[in-house]
């Protein structure tokens, strides 16, 4: 049986799409059915049947961020570009190129866009029990993924933002857990996901890490800024059941498989196809 993460990981329909060119790069996806919206601005897109592109006036950073501010403004305002987050991200195809232009957040799926994230596995090993995960359940008011479990610490990367330094940062936020503790993450491997999603569709990179963290009687995490509903310390054999129940996100799910494959906590043969979503991992 493959595992509904796994089957969505890789949900994506490329004839549903029209490729979005920035200079001489394709950059993202853009539905079909989104494309006559992109219209009432010929002064910036360039469409034709095959790929919408930017004006190629559009010959810097900012004036192409300053062009596509003003569309995904005027969308935003319309309901088209939901849930905004005042974030900015960078438009690149490798987490390490320069940027071609800043967008806010909520526009990279509208978009197609590649994105970054960082997602952290909480281990608590026992000296003489099993092994536990801290498992988030996302906050009922969270713009993607409601009320779903999560990993104890996962995030987007904002541009001017490092791995490190946005683990670092999300690991207090959303878990109350200390620089010197979170510092200790060990990287794991790197998941890509595209995947069609109600608002577009997500091109991204998961950068996976793990975090021992220190027995329940010493630290359970506390989030601080109300994106977290609450935290579960759970066995193993919950984590994979709630994975196969598909109650975790897509993205927790994979780098929580991630984290029991490398350990091996549970049986390759489970987990049929996920090699194919792993890349070889881009530090920075």
């Amino acid at each position: 049986m493959t595992l509904p993460c796994i089957t969505k990981a890789r949900r994506f329909d490329a004839r549903a799409h029209l490729p979005f060119w920035i200079d001489a790069e394709q950059v993202g996806w853009i539905r079909a059915a989104d494309v006559p919206l992109l219209s009432r601005w010929p002064d910036v897109f360039e469409i034709e049947a095959a790929r919408v592109s930017l004006s190629p006036g559009f010959n810097t950073v900012d004036l192409r961020s300053a062009a596509l501010g003003a569309v995904i403004g005027a969308l935003a305002a319309e309901g088209r570009i939901p849930g905004w987050r005042d974030e900015t991200y960078a438009i690149r195809n490798a987490f390490d190129a320069p940027p071609l232009a800043y967008i806010e957040r909520a526009a990279s799926r509208f978009f197609g866009t590649m994105t970054y994230a960082v997602h952290l596995n909480g281990v608590v090993e026992y000296v003489d029990g099993a092994p536990q995960l801290w498992i988030a359940r996302r906050s009922d008011t969270k713009a993607t993924d409601p009320g779903m479990l999560d990993n104890v610490v996962a995030g987007g990367i904002g541009w001017g933002f490092g791995v490190e330094a946005t683990i670092i940062k999300e690991c207090w936020e959303e878990a109350g857990i200390p620089e010197e503790i979170a510092a200790r993450a060990t990287p794991g491997r790197t998941v890509h996901v595209l995947q069609s999603l109600p608002e577009g569709t997500q091109a991204e990179q998961i950068f996976v890490y793990d975090l021992a963290l220190p027995l329940p009687a010493d630290f359970a995490p506390r989030n601080q800024d109300g994106e977290v509903g609450e935290h579960r310390l759970a066995r193993i054999d919950e984590v994979a059941r709630w994975i196969e129940e598909d109650a975790m996100t897509v993205d927790a799910s994979l780098a929580t498989l991630d984290c029991l494959l490398r350990r091996r906590w549970i049986d390759a043969e489970d987990c049929a196809g996920i090699d194919a979503l792993f890349v070889p991992p881009a530090r920075a």
